[in-house]
């Protein structure tokens, strides 16, 4: 929980800051009252009250701000204006949760037409909602040691894993003249902590011949919960230079983005031994320690320069064109050898290098009075000039006999073409028709296809919408849209061997497509859609607004297997009311749903269906003095699985069904109750009372299911607590000056 939303207004402002920008800036009082000047300044200051217990506020407190297990907090904040209407210069500070993690500074000083500068700095701290129970020593570090916890689950220490962001940004602005403007930003971001992560293997492969799989006294396969430690800086420049006439414009710009990271590699220490998935603690075979200690990259450093040129031109007052034209080059060069990496031979880094061309031109126009015309196409031609290396190995584990990486080289064409018309002054018709080319131009030969079904070179996608509003009446109006569109595609390319990969014009006769399963950005789709939405206000204090959207895919591939078909549907209520004068009623419901067919290999179907429902009720009003409100909202997200198999399914697959029942509904739900009251001591001072309570129930089956945690290879667990209830109590004085 923030406690931007305990204090709406939240502009605490602490004295020693208020008093050192007025002696920065000078007082308002010192100055004479004919420079028309202005001056604002508050402060707040509160304390808080909150539910005690991590476990009870691991979703909670995952972006509040606040310490876990922490049941009082403490509410500060900043403002400051200044404005002199002679000289035309303007002054503003803000600063808000600056007694949390998430505390954030503003500064804005500018001359009006002339010249500004901008300051920030913000920290944000994010606590993962799992709390690993773990054996595992030095987390979060560069070197952990995997050590299987000799009680078995639930027997270690909890790990808090969490991610603090310090950022700080500089922004300048010039007017150089009455149509010449240089802009300019400078921003660093530094990110530290750990994160989720985790490593795995099942032997035996391929890839790790010696590597023998699980017996009944050997482990052979783990899955080990690994934090990723992050040391990290993510730092960006942009430039630009802006000329204006009266019917041309020109802007040129530059964008820099620099990313450095601190840490190469995880280098893991695992054990010789591991819990099996039965839960006994076995040796791991040969093989199975050495791949799991190998050393496990982390992001690259790695930047990008990109600079545009973006312009345009009024032929007339009905008629307009637009153009963009951008290069930028992204390269990434760190060393294998710093990073703790074995390369193969002289090869020292990856020599990474993205070059993008894109170009880009649209048209608006009104050629008759009821009629407007507008259109745009855009290309952009992504070229990878990465060098290949054999980087990949397989077998007796050389780089002679492995596979290279994969260039992607892309381009993309986007057109769209639209015309409306005014058919009456109440209606509007617009018939839009839009087309989209992917050329990914040509296939690395001596990269791995192993575990690919298939893959194509060009997609082609046509699409026509149709869309009509209307108004009724003077309170009523409405709207309906229609959209379809067709993707289909070149020939399908069929692995070879491994590397490599041969054209098929005929799909159906491949034996080995009729078991496969094909990559659903690459195949031939059919969509539809359909949206209504109405606005109505059938009295002066009513209104209302719905939406309704309904869609569905249908997919086409030589196979009969993989995705076949999704639908979804969302339905959107909102109504506001005011009572009178003093009290006013808002309120919304929402409903979405999203489902997807797919059929696997062996006889399994499986059908995700998703809905989504929330509501939500909101009061505001006052009470003599005292200003109150409040709204209460409910969600809830649930996922089902329907799992079926047919007549071709192994009696395994069908037994551990039919004990089952397939996977159980994944269900997140919460509802949140938020009640403040403010009342106004006089002009210069108030008193604010928040009070709130959130309730949230997660159950998935991926990490916990009825009460039992998903198990890890060394007994590390992650736990959450299914249900947990949050209740906070604000209170918050505020001080202006005037």
């Amino acid at each position: 929980m923030s406690t931007k939303t305990l204090v709406r207004t939240l502009r605490a402002r602490p004295t020693l800051l208020t008093l050192a920008l007025l002696a920065a800036f000078g007082s308002a009082g010192a100055q004479d009252k004919e420079q028309a000047q202005v001056v604002d300044g508050s402060v707040s200051l509160g304390a808080g009250l909150i539910t005690d217990g991590r476990d009870d506020r691991s979703l909670h407190d995952q972006y509040s701000g606040l310490r876990p297990g922490s049941s009082v907090f403490g509410i500060l904040g900043a403002d400051y204006y200044r404005r002199d209407d002679k000289a035309g210069t303007l002054a503003r500070f803000s600063g808000s949760d600056l007694l949390t993690n998430n505390r954030e500074l503003d500064l804005l000083w500018k001359r009006q037409g002339d010249w500004s500068l901008s300051a920030r700095y913000g920290e944000l701290r994010r606590y993962d909602p799992f709390i690993p129970d773990t054996g595992l020593v030095d987390a979060g570090s560069l070197a952990p040691r995997v050590v299987p916890l000799p009680g078995g689950p639930g027997t270690g220490g909890d790990v808090d894993l969490k991610v603090k962001r310090t950022s700080l940004g500089l922004g300048f602005q010039k007017v150089i003249s009455d149509r010449l403007q240089f802009d300019a930003s400078l921003s660093t971001e530094n990110k530290e902590g750990a994160r989720l992560f985790g490593i795995g293997m099942a032997c035996p492969t391929f890839v790790a011949p010696g590597c023998r799989g699980t017996t009944t006294a050997e482990v052979g396969s783990a899955v080990l919960m690994l934090p990723e430690p992050i040391d990290a800086n993510h730092s960006q420049a942009e430039a630009r230079l802006t000329y204006a006439a009266q019917r041309f414009s020109l802007s040129l710009g530059y964008y820099g983005s620099f990313y450095r990271n601190g840490l190469g590699a995880l280098v893991p220490g695992v054990s010789g031994s591991l819990y099996n998935p039965l839960g006994a603690l076995l040796p791991v075979t040969t093989g199975l320690q050495g791949v799991l200690n190998q050393p496990v990259a982390l992001p690259p450093d790695n930047q990008a320069h990109q600079v545009d040129l973006t312009g345009a031109y009024a032929f007339s007052g009905t008629t307009r064109a637009n153009f963009k034209l951008a290069y930028s080059r992204a390269t990434q060069h760190q060393n294998f050898a710093a990073a703790g990496f074995t390369a193969p031979a002289g090869v020292s880094d990856l020599g990474g290098k993205m070059s993008t061309t894109l170009a880009q031109v649209g048209l608006s126009s009104r050629p008759l009075p009821k009629l407007s015309v507008n259109g745009s196409l855009r290309y952009e031609y992504r070229d990878d000039g990465t060098p290949l290396a054999r980087y990949g190995l397989v077998g007796a584990g050389t780089f002679t006999n492995g596979f290279t990486n994969r260039q992607y080289p892309l381009s993309t064409l986007r057109g769209r073409l639209a015309a409306g018309y005014q058919f009456t002054p109440q209606t509007k018709g617009t018939l839009t028709g839009t087309f989209s080319q992917v050329d990914r131009r040509t296939f690395t030969e001596t990269s791995a296809t192993s575990g690919i079904t298939a893959l194509r070179l060009k997609t082609e996608e046509t699409g026509v919408k149709a869309e009509l509003r209307r108004r009724m009446t003077e309170t009523l109006s409405g709207a309906v849209a229609l959209e379809s569109s067709r993707r289909d595609g070149s020939h399908w390319l069929r692995d070879v061997g491994g590397r490599g990969v041969t054209e098929e014009a005929d799909p159906g006769s491949v034996l080995f497509f009729q078991n496969g399963v094909f990559p659903v950005n690459l195949a031939d789709r059919r969509r539809e859609k359909v949206r209504v939405s109405a606005d109505w206000q059938p009295a002066e204090a009513l209104s209302l607004q719905a939406g309704a959207e309904f869609g569905r895919d249908r997919y086409d591939m030589p196979s009969a297997y993989g995705v076949r078909r999704s639908d979804m549907d969302q339905i959107d209520l909102d109504a506001t009311y005011a009572v009178n004068d003093s009290w006013n009623l808002n309120g919304f419901v929402s409903r979405g749903r999203q489902e997807l067919d797919q059929v696997r290999p062996g006889g399994a179907f499986l059908a995700l269906d998703n809905t989504a429902t929330m509501f939500g009720v909101g009061v505001t009003g006052t009470v003599k003095k005292v200003e109150v409100g409040g709204n209460i909202s409910w969600l809830q997200d649930r996922s089902k699985y329907g799992q079926t198999l047919d007549a071709s399914a192994d009696m395994g697959s069908a037994a551990l069904l039919g004990a089952t029942g397939g996977l159980p509904d994944t269900v997140f739900r919460q509802t949140q109750l938020r009640l403040f009251a403010r009342y106004a001591i006089d002009k210069q001072s108030a008193v604010r009372l928040d009070v709130g309570h959130q309730r949230s129930r997660w159950t998935d089956w991926a990490w916990n299911y009825d009460g039992v945690p998903f198990v890890h290879s060394d007994g590390t667990t992650l736990n959450y607590k299914t249900l947990q209830n949050v209740s906070f109590l604000g209170v918050t004085y505020t001080r202006r000056w005037q």
